[in-house]
């Protein structure tokens, strides 16, 4: 029996399509794996520590070697526990949408969190960074607005899947499945549910060999 974690970052609930590709590669996730336990985060909805000066303190303490104040000990207890949260799945699904062609601030900040030495990643002079989170899949829904493929004139400003295929493989991802509904807004109404519902049928074939 596997755990999944179900990582939300659109508010909008109901009306995300980011959510509603997502929720349907859990659909067909669940229907082949039954026994599985589904762990659903909303981002939005969950009390995030602010990374502020006591939290930076202990990420440098940790960076340099130092032992960590009894202030700042007590402060980084909640990172260490979404970060046990997080390493604890076995699988990972990611809903986000597109915000000033990058990612929302709660998922933003959600990551400053994970992303940590000796915890999701780690490194050595001889072998320079590697990643920590190892041998677990991902599925990644996106939804923007615009329309940002490869090799189009837009392309270049989306900060949304490229920062967050660097960050993954950063801390030891290398199975990476995406479905992006794109463009949501800028050809109206029709285009964006047809283009929903494509990346529906992709997700949904993507959950067959997750």
């Amino acid at each position: 029996m596997a755990t999944l974690l179900y990582l939300q970052a659109s508010p909008r609930h109901g009306r995300s399509h980011s959510l509603a590709v997502a929720d349907a590669f859990l659909e067909a996730y669940v229907q082949l794996h039954p026994q599985d336990t589904i762990d659903t985060l909303d981002l939005f909805a969950l009390d995030l520590p602010p990374f502020d000066g006591l939290l930076v303190n202990a990420k440098y303490n940790i960076l340099h070697g130092r032992p960590q104040p009894s202030e700042e000990a007590a402060a980084w207890k909640q990172v260490e526990a979404l970060i046990a949260q997080f390493k604890d799945a076995d699988k990972y699904v990611l809903a986000s949408p597109m915000w000033n062609f990058g990612i929302p601030y709660r998922l933003k900040q959600y990551l400053d969190i994970l992303v940590q030495p000796t915890y999701t990643f780690g490194y050595t002079p001889e072998s320079g960074y590697f990643g920590l989170v190892t041998g677990k899949p991902i599925f990644v829904a996106l939804a923007r607005g615009g329309a940002y493929p490869p090799g189009s004139p837009a392309a270049h400003i989306d900060f949304q899947k490229p920062y967050l295929d660097f960050i993954l493989r950063f801390i030891g991802f290398t199975d990476i499945r995406w479905a992006i509904v794109e463009p949501t807004l800028e050809q109206g109404p029709e285009t964006a549910q047809a283009r929903r519902q494509e990346a529906i049928t992709q997700a949904r074939k993507l959950a067959a060999d997750f």
